[in-house]
């Protein structure tokens, strides 16, 4: 038993960071104080009315903590520990991702790309977008409007003619010299203003480069003028303009039920560049202001880097605790302000965002029921006593034997648990026999388990009888006292959804359930979501097959004389269509090797 009064004694009046463990040596919550001691105090007063924190106390075998000479950096290193440990009773925050940027290079000729990830790269960040469809939709339109490249620099500094986005008048072709120096730097700092939103401004710059063009006689160039114009009005048409602030995140909370949503406006440049919800993992017996606190420090402190806060949060609600701006402000090396707003153009996003969050969250909560609605029925179905806790269900993709792989996707008791799902690269098997794929996949995943929480309660297997047969000799001689049901999903004749034939292995029952059961919708987003994950799989390792040159593969060839084979017999359909005798005659490659590229080119 974990003696509180003793280790109260010894706890400093200072503040720092707490971390309470279990008995297993598992850290289960994470907390900041002003006064380690009077706050550790709090949770084993005699009196406690949270359920939560009763909870948790009775869980607690040991306490550590770490002094920080400031409550801002406790707040930030408080956040470290819980992105670290994950503990079961903080609110945690799952989308980490971090969020994509438009990005100006600095090169001779800049490149406009999408970038997401460390801000290594020199150049100006456009951003931050809510998602890659809204950055690919305006590098979309960038591309119509500024014919600036886009290219990978591998490809750019390659280039000995135009491609086709010079054709399509999509690039200008500045790799080849088809457009000035200034000219193309022009095109880079209007495609800058744009981004910016000054919209107005490169308007009235085309308007009057197109009259000089057409003064001057050059009616081509003036008609690209016009029609890039005719663009960008367009555009700024559809575009939601702000109206008076530059730079606003505007956050909307809801919650219900045991679920939170939170969602997020990003208004950059007097744009609004779009928004997207999050649902944080909240312990029951959680209110707002803790939920809006930790969101607040997990997405600024964890997505974004010190120049990708905005000057200004409006918030749902005004935070008592301080603490929490300072050490935003800290981190972003600027001032960050947390703003309540009740009336005006920030009140009127507020209620947008608050609308979106409701929104949210009430579809999130219909999911949850219809989720264990069809898990009900399906623990009914198998007539289990207890819920299910995880499923695993496999496949296999192939292209007529080629490029195996298996796939095994898992769902626990909520839904798809996608950090545990695998794929097995499937070798030294005859191509197309499915059967030893199933069995090689089934091998590398159970052979070698050990943990018993990863022993699934059910296990699908995508195919009919002959597919199950190599699960049941799998599992025949399963050490565990714990042991899955097999079952194979037999799709119909015609492999229409809803005619699907349930197989449970060593009964011989079979299973046909009605179109619109529960249990059935849940079987078949299980199959699915394994057959989606093993045909990315399969496309991923074919398209890597088929870009592959069979030069590289070849031992002692390394890319000094793929280049100079490439350049001497005319590309790889020249060294395809060469002898023995026409390869040696490249410079550096002996007459060995030379038999080596042949037979490599020509599968012997």
């Amino acid at each position: 038993m974990f003696n509180a009064k003793e280790f109260l004694a010894t706890v400093p009046k200072q503040p720092g960071v707490y971390r309470m463990i279990n008995a297993a040596q598992k850290v289960i919550y994470v907390g900041k104080a002003k006064d380690l001691r009077a706050r550790l105090s709090s949770y084993f007063r005699s009196k406690v009315d949270s359920v939560k924190t009763k909870s948790l106390v009775k869980q607690i075998a040991q306490i550590e903590y770490t002094l920080t000479h400031s409550e801002t950096e406790a707040l930030i290193l408080e956040n470290n520990f819980i992105k670290q440990y994950l503990p079961r009773y903080n609110i945690l925050l799952r989308d980490d991702k971090s969020y994509p940027y438009i990005l100006i290079s600095e090169h001779k000729h800049p490149r406009i790309s999408s970038h997401r990830g460390p801000r290594k790269n020199k150049g100006q960040y456009f951003g931050p977008y809510p998602n890659s469809s809204a950055v690919w939709q305006s590098l979309k339109t960038l591309q119509k409007i500024f014919p600036i490249r886009q290219c990978e620099d591998s490809f750019y500094r390659a280039r000995t003619r135009p491609c086709l986005q010079y054709q399509l008048k999509l690039c200008s072709a500045p790799c080849v010299g088809k457009i000035s120096d200034h000219d193309y730097q022009q095109q880079v700092k209007l495609a800058s203003l744009f981004l910016q939103g000054k919209n107005q401004q490169v308007i009235e710059d085309l308007v009057g480069k197109m009259t000089d063009a057409s003064d001057a006689m050059q009616f081509e160039q003036a008609a690209q003028y016009r029609d890039s114009i005719t663009a960008l009005r367009k555009v700024q048409e559809q575009q939601t303009v702000t109206g008076e602030h530059k730079e606003l995140d505007i956050i909307g909370l809801a919650y219900s039920h045991g679920v939170a949503a939170i969602h997020v406006l990003f208004v950059r440049e007097q744009k609004v560049l779009g928004s997207k919800s999050y649902y944080p993992k909240v312990p029951a017996d959680t209110d707002t202001a803790e939920i809006l606190t930790a969101f607040l420090l997990q997405f600024y402190l964890d997505g974004y880097g010190s120049q990708q806060l905005p000057a200004e949060i409006v918030l749902p609600q005004a935070l008592a605790d301080s603490s929490v701006e300072q050490a935003i402000s800290e981190v972003a090396g600027k001032k960050v302000r947390f703003t309540f707003a009740q009336r005006g153009e920030k009140a009127q996003y507020l209620s947008l965002a608050q609308k979106n969050a409701v929104a949210a969250c009430d579809t999130k909560q219909s999911q949850a029921q219809k989720m264990l609605l069809r898990y009900q029925q399906l623990q009914q179905l198998l007539g289990l006593e207890t819920p299910l806790q995880r499923m695993e269900c496999f496949d296999i993709s192939h292209t007529m034997g080629q490029a195996t792989i298996a796939s095994c996707v898992v769902f626990d008791g909520q839904g798809p648990l996608k950090a545990e799902y695998r794929r097995y690269n499937v070798l030294d098997i005859t191509g197309g026999d499915d059967y030893a794929a199933m069995q090689f996949a089934l091998d590398k995943r159970y052979s070698k388990l050990q943990e018993s929480n990863k022993i699934p309660d059910v296990i699908f297997i995508d195919g009919g009888q002959g597919q199950l047969n190599i699960a049941i000799k799998q599992f025949k001689h399963w050490p565990h006292d714990k042991s899955p049901i097999l079952i194979g999903i037999a799709k119909g004749i015609s492999r229409k959804p809803g005619l699907e034939t349930l197989i449970i292995a060593n009964s011989g029952r079979t299973i046909h359930l009605d179109e619109d059961a529960p249990a059935l919708h849940l079987i078949q987003q299980i199959r699915d979501e394994a057959h989606r994950f093993a045909i990315t799989g399969h496309r991923n390792k074919r398209g890597k097959s088929i870009v592959t040159s069979p030069l590289e593969q070849i031992p002692g060839i390394g890319e000094k004389r793929r280049q100079a084979l490439l350049q001497y017999l005319g590309g790889l359909q020249g060294v395809m269509r060469s002898s023995v005798t026409e390869i040696s005659s490249v410079p550096g490659i002996s007459k060995q090797q030379a038999e080596k590229i042949y037979q490599a080119c020509h599968n012997k």
